[in-house]
């Protein structure tokens, strides 16, 4: 099967039929991995594709698709297009992508990539992933119709196909196992240090709280009443502490506080610090601070904690990651995630020009005007 469906096609009038499709058939549709995000329903072509293949026992099929960029990479871990990659890859359907010159298409010059795709891999190719670079592999035109500039030669044609065939490592061909393209992706929390007192400053901000908003004006002013009474100088690095003074000041005013309301003044007489207690829950856990949350992408080949060990805890000794946060279909800590970096693996490195060149050229440029502007002043 070939197809050279449209680029980056929005499919806003069909996302009811086929958010159905993929909600109540599943598997059984055509669309059971997920669904791409609606501005760009490339992946949607090729699942469709997918669905239409002939049984391996029967010969099996081979589908060659046109796509742009974006289906390579496009959305994260447990994003629709990554479990689209996912279902692809982990079956070992995709044989080989090629990386085609821009100004192909006469409506739009972005790079293209060709999908080669197929149910019954040949021995030698099962397991692994082949990616050709033929972005050089061009002619100019004559002359340009729209915004094709280029095409490919029979003779680049060859070579392209050639490549393909000889399934070797190559300058211009690279050769991955599927696991390659594969990465979990772990939370990293840090726990939560907080300061807090009772300044001037710090209580005006009290009132910009949604919670305390939605308290009469009386109960308002009590409160900032209570707060004022506190002692406005002292720092407390100790949530619990000041928390215990805290109610100590409202319950001296008959004042009664919800978790929410608490929540809110707690949060309004706070400031970061990281010179402070840690911040632990009820069961003597430290608290994550949110503003500090991370992820990293973990190769699928590597353990997600020899990984943190090495990477992470000795930048971040306070760091631990979150294991509440585990893949769906495996159950390991790290939602799996799969990306194609196609130019990542061909990008060859070209160091700058030595500063004693670049400095010469300025020098030359300089003398250069210099001489101009002498010459119009003469």
């Amino acid at each position: 099967m070939l197809a050279n469906p449209p680029f980056g096609v929005e499919w806003k009038k069909v996302q009811k039929q086929v958010a159905d499709e993929h909600k109540f058939k599943g598997y059984d549709g055509r669309f059971g991995p997920g669904l791409p995000r609606v501005s760009d329903g490339s992946l949607l072509f090729l699942m469709h594709l997918v669905s239409k293949v002939r049984d391996p026992r029967e010969g099996g099929s081979r589908i060659g698709i046109i796509l742009n960029g974006s289906p390579l990479f496009t959305g994260g871990a447990g994003s629709g297009e990554s479990e689209i990659r996912r279902f692809l890859l982990e079956r070992d359907m995709v044989e080989a992508i090629v990386a085609l010159p821009t100004d192909m298409f006469y409506n739009t010059g972005i790079a293209t990539y060709g999908w080669v795709l197929s149910n019954s891999k040949p021995a030698q190719r099962r397991g692994k992933v082949q990616l050709i670079n033929a972005t050089d592999r061009y002619s100019r035109m004559r002359k340009s119709l729209g915004s094709k500039r280029q095409y490919i030669s029979d003779a680049d044609i060859d070579t392209i196909v050639r490549l393909y065939g000889a399934f070797e490592e190559t300058e211009e061909s690279k050769i991955f196992p599927v696991e390659a393209f594969g990465y979990r992706r772990i939370t990293l929390e840090r726990p939560l240090q907080l300061n807090f007192q009772a300044s001037e400053e710090r209580i005006r901000r009290i009132l910009e709280e949604k919670p305390i908003q939605k308290l009469d004006e009386g109960t308002q002013a009590s409160i900032l009443a209570a707060l004022d009474a506190m002692d406005g100088d002292t720092l407390c690095r100790d949530r619990d502490a000041f928390t215990k003074a805290l109610k100590q000041a409202l319950k001296e005013r008959d004042i009664k506080l919800g978790a929410p309301q608490m929540k809110a003044v707690l949060n309004a007489l706070s400031e970061r610090d990281p010179e402070a207690e840690l911040c632990k829950d009820s069961k003597g856990n430290p608290e994550p601070d949110t503003s500090l949350r991370d992820n990293e992408n973990v190769p699928l080949t590597e353990s997600v904690y020899d990984y943190f060990e090495r990477e992470v805890k000795p930048h971040v000794p306070d760091a631990w990651i979150d294991e509440s946060k585990r893949d769906e279909q495996d159950g390991q800590v790290g939602i799996v995630g799969y990306e194609i970096p196609f130019n990542r693996h061909f990008y060859v490195f070209k160091p700058p020009r030595p500063l004693e060149e670049i400095d010469a050229d300025l020098k030359e440029c300089t003398d250069r005007i210099k001489q101009m502007i002498e010459e119009l002043s003469a």
